[in-house]
Order: structure tokens, then C-alpha cells, then sequence
């Protein structure tokens, strides 16, 4: 079973993911708009935490799969 912190980073970089995705096609940083601009402190803070999850899952890449019973 997966912990809930690995579903958490999945989650946060799902997060990051559309948000590149917005940014790339539409020129629009969704998470900057929540949160009032790029500077904003709860904008760095998800940018903060979303590459906390990239860095912390590149862990998932290396870890055996769970035998199936």
C-alpha cells in the first residue's frame, strides 16, 4: 500500500504539472492567480512544496513494486 505521503507528493505534483500546462498553452499561471502574483507568499509556498514532491519522488523511481498477493 502506498504511504500518504507518496500519495501527497503525486498529488502536489499533479498540482505543478497542470499548472505548467496552463502556463505553457495559455500563457496563465494559475497558481500565481490564486494566490495574487508570482512574489505572493502563498504562491512561493507552493512552488516550494511542489519541488519538495519532485525531489522527494524521484525515491518512487528506485523502490520495489509491492508483491501482489
Amino acid at each position: 500500500m502506498r504511504s500518504s505521503i507518496d500519495r501527497l507528493a503525486v498529488l502536489l505534483m499533479i498540482v505543478g504539472a497542470l499548472n505548467w500546462l496552463t502556463v505553457g498553452l495559455f500563457s496563465y499561471d494559475f497558481v500565481a492567480s490564486i494566490f495574487g502574483g508570482v512574489d505572493a507568499l502563498g504562491s512561493r509556498i507552493v512552488y516550494t512544496l511542489v519541488g519538495i514532491a519532485g525531489i522527494y519522488s524521484i525515491s518512487l523511481l528506485f523502490r520495489e513494486a509491492p508483491a501482489s498477493e
